[in-house]
């Protein structure tokens, strides 16, 4: 039967997914996706069905990100790029594409999946993970992805990036070892306490706690605010922001959403006239009884509408 739009149109969450986790940009995976089904469509045609239309669907889209990874720098989180700093340290911005954004989980993770392989890609989109695999070469990266995330074969991968099986191996057992090093753990479906704490966090923001805030975090949690580079390690240096500099989020009012498998809240401010205008995106990590890391994305103009969240709330 012939292939239609719809057919390939019923890949986009999964590529999208998957392209995410290559290039680190909710944005720019969109772009590829696009280029993805401008070329699948294009090249129908010629589609000899000896491999799936997934199959063959994951082999542009992940050409498509390696053309475009040839032309750009990794994106990462500040926490890679220098030691923690100070309360005090001055606040530098660089540019939205500089940094690793977060992705909503819905645009990236598939509904007509088993639970086992939707934990596997939840794992897989998560902002510690996705910046792990922004030190490995593009090729590696890829590599990686097609046999850890996505189960294809060694065979079938060497031929979608026109190497050798022996060097695909080669490269998945190096991309191993680096994501080994730097110690990128899978997080345990969340118990009953750490609910709680999520329930604590909410609660003591709305209060504005910043001892109870504080409380919640490990004694090696980070805390970063992209696009400044200034991040945060532990509780007692994010207490010291919160009632410092950060103390201008008071007020301010969470609104839970799923983004980069993870928890997260859309952040709403106060802005008069009885409104909450955006703020950030924050994207909590957990892990044990406390949290380990937040981040509190800024860029309000482009991540908002991406989620479809609303442009104010009732204050």
């Amino acid at each position: 039967m012939q292939d239609t739009v719809a057919d390939l149109e019923a890949h986009r969450v999964a590529l999208t997914g998957h392209c995410y986790r290559m290039l680190g940009s909710a944005a720019e995976a969109d772009d590829a996706v696009q280029e993805t089904m401008i070329r699948a469509w294009r090249g129908l045609d010629k589609f000899d069905r000896r491999s799936s239309l997934r199959t063959w669907l994951y082999r542009i889209a992940t050409n498509v990100c390696l053309d475009e990874l040839e032309a750009r720098s990794r994106r990462a989180l500040p926490m890679e790029e220098a030691p923690a700093g100070s309360v005090d340290d001055p606040l530098v911005k660089h540019p939205r594409t500089h940094w690793l954004e977060p992705i909503p989980d819905a645009m990236a993770l598939p509904s007509d999946v088993d639970p086992s392989e939707r934990a596997v890609l939840r794992q897989s989109i998560r902002l510690a993970f996705v910046a792990a695999l922004q030190h490995l070469p593009p090729k590696q990266r890829a590599v990686l992805l097609l046999i850890e995330v996505l189960g294809c074969s060694a065979a079938e991968v060497a031929e979608d990036l026109d190497m050798t099986v022996p060097a695909v191996n080669s490269a998945l057992q190096r991309a191993r070892a680096t994501l080994a090093n730097r110690n990128v753990s899978e997080p345990a479906p969340l118990s009953a306490p750490e609910m709680q704490l999520l329930d604590r966090y909410v609660d003591a923001f709305h209060r504005y706690d910043v001892d109870a805030l504080s409380s919640l975090l490990r004694e090696d949690a980070t805390f970063s605010m992209p696009p400044y580079s200034l991040w945060l390690r532990g509780p007692e240096a994010v207490r010291s922001w919160l009632v410092g500099r950060g103390s201008v989020c008071q007020g301010s009012r969470l609104m839970p959403i799923a983004a980069s498998g993870s928890h997260a809240f859309a952040q709403y401010h106060p802005a008069g006239e009885g409104v909450c205008k955006p703020w950030a995106i924050i994207v909590l990590e957990i892990a044990g009884d406390r949290i380990s890391s937040w981040t509190s994305f800024l860029d309000t103009e482009t991540l908002f509408p991406r989620f479809e969240l609303p442009l104010e709330i009732p204050a």
